[in-house]
């Protein structure tokens, strides 16, 4: 990555903790409706500066960024997602192709190869900053296997966690070969490249079904797990959706941030509820931006 590169790739992390801290505020204060001015002294930001990079990290201002996190917003969008998972599914379109926005092609791993936990395969992997905060990349010849994004005293443990999910594969660290997958999850719009971008699926059978069914969770769209539950023929197996949800380990590209509480609440989030806000966030307004 060039020197320029990593300059406005830091600026870029540094915007997203910003945020994150706003947004922890703003949902602890909800009841309060603090003004941008009460928001930008707790960040330890001008207002002028607050409205500045949320201007430019988000392309809309933070009053209406936060519209989009609002219980009454989150319903609607549930109800119209709603509509879209049953006909999608109804379609019976199948996982690979043009599943969602970011064009994801999945492969799953066989049962045997679940069984044999990552044996002959190499996992190439690094830390890379995003517009969610750090972030750790694993991938293999066959694609993209795990994105999550660890908190930076947790960098030691996330490499771990990788390592237990393919605990039989070979591990190389690659700093230059994930900054380029980098480019390509999270800069698809702007010179990340427009083919489909493969991601290596490892789980059970009933977590793939899950993880394709949230792929066809549109952008700028949300469901519940009972949503996701129904759509797959199971409506009595909410709870089981829910831990297949949250063992997702390609965090952003197998969108679980898009699934939320059915009565309009997010909810936790394994890389952190402000984090979760802030992605659902950045869809929504670009989603909208997008229709006009």
């Amino acid at each position: 990555m060039a020197y320029i590169d990593v300059m406005e790739a830091n600026e870029q992390h540094r915007d997203y903790q910003r945020i994150e801290r706003a947004l922890a505020y703003l949902e602890t204060h909800r009841a309060e409706r603090p003004a941008l001015e009460e928001v930008a002294a707790h960040v330890g930001l001008s207002p002028f500066h607050l409205q500045r990079i949320f201007s430019r990290w988000v392309g809309i201002s933070p009053k209406r960024f936060l519209q989009f996190l609002t219980v009454d917003h989150a319903r609607r969008c549930l109800d119209e997602t709603r509509s879209v998972l049953e006909a999608t599914f109804d379609a019976g379109l199948s996982s690979p192709g043009r599943l969602h926005d970011l064009m994801v092609a999945v492969d799953a791993v066989t049962p045997g190869e679940y069984k044999s936990r990552g044996e002959g395969l190499t996992v190439r992997w690094g830390f890379q900053d995003s517009p969610f905060g750090g972030c750790l990349i694993g991938t293999t010849d066959r694609g993209v296997c795990w994105l999550s994004f660890p908190d930076e005293n947790e960098r030691a443990s996330a490499v771990e966690e990788l390592r237990r999910g393919f605990e039989n594969a070979e591990f190389r660290e690659d700093p230059k070969g994930s900054a380029k997958w980098r480019t390509q999850i999270f800069e698809r719009e702007t010179g990340g490249g427009t083919e489909p971008l493969p991601v290596l699926l490892s789980g059970t059978n009933f977590q793939l079904k899950v993880w394709e069914a949230l792929l066809r969770v549109p952008a700028g769209g949300l469901c519940s797990y009972s949503d996701l539950a129904t759509v797959m023929g199971r409506p009595s197996a909410t709870r089981a959706v829910a831990s297949a949800v949250a063992a997702n380990h390609i965090a952003y590209l197998i969108p679980c941030h898009r699934v939320i509480r059915s009565m309009g609440t997010f909810g936790q989030y394994r890389w952190g509820a402000a984090r979760k806000q802030a992605i659902v966030g950045w869809e929504q307004a670009h989603h909208f931006e997008a229709l006009g």
